[in-house]
């Protein structure tokens, strides 16, 4: 067998992460740990699993879930569309495969949310079969083991390392002539790279392939993989308004696509000047600062730019009310907040507003 998968099966049977809630061989449950693992950290998913599972423990209870109900389970682990793909692929699955999940690759690969790795990962996973996986920490293993160059997210870069990857399996079944335990190997991936081959301060000197890392050689396990050129993070401003009547909260259904894309939130505006236009073409007279509370400002950081929010607080007497609201717009009791899809700023907010008794 290759050297190289080898000694990654040999160190994960020893080494390796053997108390994680997703391993299994149900697709279902293989397929929403690798979604929530998208662009998230292990240690943050975990809680996120347990709770979804419990509420949705077969892909059949998910498609027959309302969509606000699964964000609801979904709000606070950010990239939101991966919650709606979720959702539509398990009504694809019910509807199209009577519940059961594929097994071919052009068959799981055309679902909503799941791409060229995740598909790989289920059918190694559940099904055994010789599919090579490629996320964040085995494009990092694999470009300082093999000493492969340039920014990973490029279409070259990324040819290369699946070609390198498929290469390296096909070595290892070619030598050794039998089938590679693809669960085991697939996992040491993940765990290696995780615990070992990390991105910064890689443990080198615990590494079973030091000897042969071309990055170790070549002392350049900071330059690999090639970080891409850093650009200026812009930030945006928004004024968010939380307005309390009769101890509820007016909160505004998202559009699906977009930032939060159908999560409630608070209703936003470019400025304070334009919320108090807002509150005055309702009806609403704001006499006194003890009507109109500026909180504390705050930044919300997402993967491409800053958001920087000024939260305002409005509450109102029972006589006071809006004219007209919006169509997206509904008051919620703020007791029950916890149970609603909202985003994890306005989740701070609301929990400061509770807090407080307002």
């Amino acid at each position: 067998m290759s050297s190289f998968v080898h000694i990654l099966c040999r160190w994960q049977r020893v080494h390796g992460r053997h108390d994680l809630p997703w391993k299994s061989n149900d697709p279902y449950r293989v397929w929403l740990s690798e979604i929530m693992l998208q662009q998230t950290q292990v240690a943050t998913v975990i809680e996120y699993y347990k709770r979804f599972l419990e509420r949705f423990p077969s892909i059949n209870d998910l498609a027959q879930a309302e969509q606000s109900e699964v964000m609801s389970y979904w709000a606070g682990l950010g990239y939101y569309a991966r919650a709606r793909n979720l959702h539509r692929c398990a009504q694809i699955v019910a509807e199209q495969y009577d519940g059961i999940f594929p097994r071919q690759f052009d068959e799981i690969v055309a679902l909503p949310g799941i791409g060229r790795s995740t598909a790989h990962a289920i059918m190694a996973f559940c099904y055994g079969t010789h599919t090579p996986i490629m996320d964040g920490n085995v494009k990092r293993v694999f470009t300082r083991y093999y000493g492969i160059k340039g920014v990973t997210s490029t279409a070259a870069v990324d040819k290369q390392l699946w070609s390198q990857a498929e290469q390296t399996l096909g070595e290892a079944i070619s030598e050794s002539q039998t089938a590679v335990d693809m669960t085991c190997y697939t996992q040491a991936l993940m765990d290696f790279g995780s615990l070992v081959c990390t991105r910064s301060k890689p443990l080198c000197d615990d590494c079973p392939i030091a000897d042969s890392c071309y990055a170790k050689k070549h002392n350049l396990q900071k330059e690999l993989p090639t970080p891409k050129a850093k650009k200026s993070t812009p930030t945006r401003h928004t004024v968010m308004l939380l307005l309390v009547h009769n101890e509820k909260i007016l909160l505004e259904q998202r559009p699906q696509q977009g930032i939060w894309g159908g999560l409630l939130s608070l209703p936003e505006f470019s400025d304070t000047e334009t919320l108090v236009h807002y509150l005055q073409n309702q009806g609403l007279v704001i006499s006194s600062e003890n009507e109109l509370v500026k909180m504390a400002a705050f930044e919300h950081i997402f993967s491409h730019f800053k958001l920087h929010i000024q939260p305002i607080l409005v509450k109102l007497n029972e006589h006071q009310q809006l004219q007209e609201k919006h169509l997206a717009h509904a008051y919620y009791p703020l007791e029950n907040w916890q149970n609603l899809p909202i985003p994890k700023p306005v989740s701070l907010l609301l929990d400061t507003v509770t807090t407080a008794q307002v």
